[in-house]
């Protein structure tokens, strides 16, 4: 999962949110000297990702991406899926979206002194160039898709990955749905 699925999911305080994301960035990090809620939200972290990838539904929407692609398929669906949470939002809550979204961009950098250097400059550019905002628009995902591409240090075949999304976007909209009840469900009790 990415960024804005890891904070809806999370336990309910800001702590534990910052925990969720900083999931991604605990390389190097000894975990047990973090406060308890940002422990707690890192867990969370790794019990959702854990939970993804073996999920039916996500492992036959891996297997949609063209061979390949297929290396890369988990980190397109995991900014995919922010794209069709925000779209399907008021499936899985009664909470506005927007005021999530701005809490959620409040918080970050109140809590940016529990963050490593690397998180805080991504946290940073989440809230400023408004992420959670521009994953509505699928073109969107596809730019987000290609920056991260760009990243790569080897050669790779991920840039244009969204032509592969939008090919198959019925099904992969159709299984996220299912999957995200599913995960909200499990990452209730966690």
């Amino acid at each position: 999962m990415n960024h804005l699925a890891h904070v809806f999911l999370a336990p309910d305080t800001p702590e534990a949110r910052v925990g969720s994301i900083l999931g991604d960035f605990c390389r190097g990090i000894s975990v047990a000297d973090l406060p308890g809620d940002v422990q707690r939200g890192v867990e969370h972290h790794l019990s959702v990702d854990s939970y993804t990838d073996r999920h039916p539904q996500v492992c036959a929407s891996r297997r949609l991406f063209s061979p390949q692609r297929r290396r890369f398929a988990g980190v397109a669906l995991d900014i995919l899926y922010d794209h069709y949470l925000l779209k399907h939002w008021h499936r899985f809550t009664d909470v506005d979206q927007d005021g999530f979204i701005r809490m959620i961009y409040r918080e970050l950098p109140e809590h940016e002194y529990l963050m490593p250097e690397p998180m805080r400059r991504v946290t940073r550019r989440i809230a400023m160039d408004d992420w959670f905002g521009h994953y509505r628009d699928l073109d969107n995902i596809g730019y987000a898709l290609d920056r991260v591409a760009a990243r790569i240090r080897f050669p790779n075949r991920f840039d244009g990955i969204i032509e592969e999304i939008e090919g198959h976007s019925e099904e992969l909209e159709s299984r996220f749905l299912w999957f995200f009840q599913d995960l909200q469900r499990d990452a209730s009790t966690l």
